[in-house]
């Protein structure tokens, strides 16, 4: 009787092991430049024509975008990211991710199918990819198959909204991110196949929270380009200093309070939840509200910049508040995720952005600018209060 052949049993599928390291990849990181200049073209998109309309383009733009970044970043946590199979996998969505990006300036317009034909690409051809490769872990396949019915399932208003203009596609592309961003949030439940099993949502602490801090630094980055490159000499220079300076300082707020305790400890409060899986149901739309919100702010900023003097209109007022007031919120449900409670100064930020919003309508936009400033500090420093000289709080993520 002849023995085997060396390697002719069961492909091992490309998954973690337990004993790898979690820390992230450099292709990951290399992977992230990309998003670089996607978020930096949906904020220069924004305020082409600034209407609630192009807001709502804006913001499916990015959910688009955001999704493809937050379910690699799932694939990297589930599987090796050093295997050479995955490695070309993450190459193969990185390009992807660049085509989408080229066609952000024209999504609503000529180019609506090569970005929703590349988004469905994506999505279907990882599941593709994967499925034959995890074939000798059941489990595994399953949950990949669940996977990919769900994103074949939004392909078909993705591809049909390519077809139209106008409404109808902002609605076809709007009801294909409902699917996807549901089928997440239910765990692709299936007939015949039921939802993703509860021992297939653990996730790796130090990975997934390393992975959305570096994501929110990128948003932040778009902010920081935006000073940079559209910082204006056309008007005058008292006007022109206190736009840039309101700029600088609300881009540095923005972090200040993204990484005060919540965002310092989450990946104790993953290691430590009784429920690390809650974190994957809830940190990427928690994460999508701050990146939109840090989105938003360094579109008002390009407003601000080239602007700064005259009255605020409703929709650049809308914008240049907006954004910290969106940040403000997402950060209240990141919070939670954390610490099973919400700060006071997080409402007591958005009431005082709301109560402003009015009188900013008869004065200069760097005056927005400014009020908005001088909320996010308040925030930041009853945040600084309500932790000095205290012993460093312990996470206690909910239950």
């Amino acid at each position: 009787m002849s023995s085997s052949p060396p390697g002719s049993g069961p492909r091992r599928p490309p998954l973690r092991d337990e004993e790898s390291p979690r820390r992230v990849t450099l292709l990951e990181l290399f992977f992230d430049l990309v998003y670089v200049v996607a978020l930096a073209l949906i904020s220069r998109g924004m305020v082409v024509d600034l209407d609630w309309h192009r807001a709502a383009e804006a913001l499916v733009l990015l959910a688009a975008l955001w999704w493809t970044w937050a379910i690699t970043t799932l694939v990297t946590d589930m599987y090796n990211p050093e295997h050479p199979e995955i490695k070309l996998l993450i190459t193969a969505v990185m390009f992807g991710a660049l085509l989408m990006t080229t066609a952000i300036p024209e999504a609503f317009g000529a180019r609506g199918l090569i970005f929703a034909g590349t988004y469905v690409a994506i999505h279907l051809g990882r599941g593709l990819f994967l499925m034959p490769r995890v074939r000798h872990d059941p489990q595994t396949q399953r949950r990949a198959a669940r996977i990919f019915i769900w994103f074949a399932v939004s392909a078909v208003p993705w591809i049909g909204g390519a077809f139209v203009s106008g409404d109808g596609r902002l609605a076809l592309w709007g009801l294909a991110l409902s699917i996807d961003y549901l089928g997440f949030r239910l765990a692709y439940p299936v007939p015949g196949l039921g939802v993703v099993p509860e021992a297939q949502r653990s996730v790796t602490a130090e990975h997934l929270s390393e992975r959305y801090q570096q994501f929110f630094i990128i948003a932040l980055g778009d902010a920081i380009l935006t000073i940079g490159t559209m910082f204006s000499l056309d008007h005058s220079e008292a006007e022109n200093v206190a736009a840039f300076t309101a700029a600088f300082c609300t881009t540095l707020l923005l972090w200040r309070i993204y990484v005060h305790k919540s965002g310092e400890l989450l990946p104790l409060a993953i290691a430590t939840s009784r429920q690390p899986s809650r974190f994957l149901h809830t940190a990427p739309y928690t994460h999508l509200l701050m990146v939109a919100g840090v989105v938003t702010t360094a579109a008002g900023f390009d407003l601000l910049l080239h602007h700064p003097g005259g009255r605020t209109p409703p929709a650049w007022a809308a914008v240049i508040l907006g954004g910290p007031a969106l940040f403000l919120v997402g950060r209240a449900l990141f919070e939670y995720e954390v610490f099973s409670r919400v700060s006071l100064s997080r409402p007591g930020g958005l009431l005082a952005l709301l109560t402003v919003a009015p009188a900013v309508l008869f004065l200069p936009p760097w005056t927005a600018a400014l009020a908005a400033m001088l909320v996010l500090a308040g925030v930041a420093i009853a945040d600084a209060r309500r932790s000095w000289g205290r012993p460093p709080e312990e996470p206690l993520p909910p239950h």
